[in-house]
């Protein structure tokens, strides 16, 4: 579509019924919505006065709520998309070169005809874009030069997965625009994957990109990662009187990549010795047989993090029947297992070499007390800093948020929608 005619759609509230689907109802966040888009397009308009047709996409952001460091092992997650997502524009072009300009970051421009990893872009979106276009380029992709402009309410360090909803943004963008538009969410999600892995330098399973990617609440096992078996969770928590609130606790994520990275690499020392490449693959019983000849080869933590996945594997499609079941009791003594073991075995509350810094621990404690034995509490996403997750009776959730947002600064907590769909065109 012309960039005129986006821009008076908007106006004219065309687009009034999408927004409605993907950020809910309310006059306010209709309103909030049409702003934000009329921002996207005029920025994308002073940016690039030349390009005529252009093309709108959202991706969405990702709570998990069952399977902490799972996906990484090939096991079982639960995840849903939120109502927090990540926008583009963009225009295609015959320069060669893919340029991305997103909303406080300097551009960045990716020459189509250079694919190749780069050491120096390492931990950059940068990365991110070049590595993506290579996954498409070697499954037939004829790539061609664009101009894309982003926003994003997806913050990094939100525990949201910024980067998953930038990963399918631009994996999106990229099938819609240049490719056959029919690639699918598995394989756009496996594209982001590839790139976070080998271009950006940070190992990672394959759960927030495919929620992303999906939408809704979906249970995911990744036994086969290249076709997961994908089912959609028909229970409705907010239906039950419960929300689902996310804290961030405003820790710094700087220098904790080989936090993250410590995880699967871990997992899988245990695995190798137990003569299998992932955990999933490994007999549990022989493992707890095994465990005084591991500790000759692997250390005490990494045989703890094992322990984690067999129980935290397993927890996940417990949560998912019991969600399935509407047993809300069932599926909160599960979660607040979860997160006991998280904190216990997989150790990810904190990071290794800086233990005074506990925002995660003091704000599952702070939750725990104004829980009262209700609902439930666990670390969120990856941890080591970031956010806690919390099932709160919607009765109380705005006092809960404002309690969290006393101790660890305003707007640290959110109150989190599910988003119906993944990412997208914004089409009328």
């Amino acid at each position: 579509m012309k960039l005129q005619e986006f821009i008076n759609g908007i106006s004219g509230g065309a687009f009034d019924s999408i927004f409605g689907r993907l950020y809910g109802c309310s006059e306010k966040m209709i309103l909030r919505q049409r702003a934000r888009y009329m921002n996207a397009a005029e920025r994308f308009s002073k940016a690039c006065p030349e390009c005529g047709n252009i093309r709108v996409f959202s991706a969405p952001g990702r709570t998990e709520i069952g399977g902490n460091h799972t996906d990484h092992q090939h096991g079982c997650v639960i995840g849903a998309a939120v109502g927090l997502d990540a926008i583009a524009i963009a225009s295609v072009n015959d320069t060669g070169i893919i340029r991305v300009k997103s909303d406080g970051f300097p551009e960045d421009s990716i020459h189509i005809d250079d694919l190749s990893p780069k050491k120096d872009e390492q931990g950059t979106s940068a990365a991110l874009i070049r590595g993506i276009a290579r996954r498409f380029a070697e499954k037939g992709t004829k790539l061609r030069g664009m101009y894309v402009f982003t926003l994003s309410d997806v913050q990094p360090g939100s525990g949201l997965s910024s980067s998953a909803a930038y990963e399918m943004l631009i994996s999106t963008m990229i099938d819609k625009c240049l490719g056959s538009g029919d690639s699918g969410a598995a394989a756009n999600a496996a594209a982001g994957q590839f790139a976070e892995n080998v271009y950006f330098g940070k190992a990672c399973g394959l759960m927030d990109q495919m929620i992303s990617s999906v939408g809704g609440a979906v249970f995911i096992d990744f036994m086969t990662p290249e076709e997961p078996e994908i089912r959609t969770v028909g229970y409705d928590l907010s239906e039950a009187g419960y929300s689902l609130c996310i804290t961030d606790t405003r820790e710094s994520h700087s220098d904790l990549t080989a936090d993250y990275s410590s995880v699967p690499e871990e997992m899988k020392s245990v695995a190798v010795r137990l003569g299998c490449e992932y955990l999933r693959d490994a007999d549990e019983e022989k493992f707890y047989e095994m465990i005084p000849q591991l500790r000759e080869q692997c250390s005490d933590r990494a045989i703890l993090r094992a322990a984690h996945f067999f129980a935290e594997n397993r927890r996940a499609r417990q949560e998912f029947e019991a969600l399935e079941a509407g047993d809300t009791e069932t599926f909160f003594e599960l979660v607040n297992e979860s997160g006991r073991s998280s904190a216990e075995l997989l150790q990810n509350l904190y990071p290794a070499g800086d233990p005074s810094r506990q925002g995660l621990t003091l704000a599952i404690m702070m939750s725990r007390r104004f829980l009262g034995g209700n609902g439930a509490v666990r670390v969120h996403g990856g941890g080591f800093a970031g956010t806690i997750q919390a099932f709160v009776p919607t009765y109380q959730a705005e006092e809960y948020s404002a309690e969290m947002d006393r101790i660890f600064g305003e707007g640290s907590c959110k109150i989190l929608r599910i988003r119906p769909e993944g990412s997208i065109e914004i089409t009328l």
